[in-house]
């Protein structure tokens, strides 16, 4: 049974840091690319960034050069390294990947950022 597991968020002042975990059980975990969403209220999940099996990663322009996502294979494990944030960061994130044959969601750690 795939399982994913949020954690780390809270709330955090404007230009403060977070560092989201996601952890995952019941997949080969290093076989697959990971990847984190957010969905702000009243908005569209979107993709925040993507790390590959190879770790090669891929961000969200808004994002860009803020945050560093990574994973640690030997935990099975994936991080979001979150700085400079700002309130329109504020949102629920989401740790995803696909396995066929659907994607799989965890459950979503909230992030609020206050100006």
């Amino acid at each position: 049974q795939v399982q994913l597991v949020e954690s780390g968020g809270g709330l955090v002042q404007a230009g403060g840091s977070l560092r989201l975990s996601c952890a995952a059980s019941g997949i080969g975990f290093r076989d697959y690319s990971m990847s984190w969403y957010r969905q702000a209220p009243g908005k569209e999940r979107e993709l925040v960034a993507t790390i590959t099996n190879r770790g090669n990663t891929i961000y969200a322009d808004s994002v860009n050069g803020r945050f560093a996502i990574s994973r640690d294979n030997a935990k099975n494990a994936l991080y979001l390294q979150m700085n400079s944030l700002k309130p329109e960061d504020t949102g629920v994130y989401y740790c995803t990947t696909y396995i066929f044959p659907r994607q799989r969601w965890g459950q979503g750690t909230q992030v609020t950022v206050s100006s």
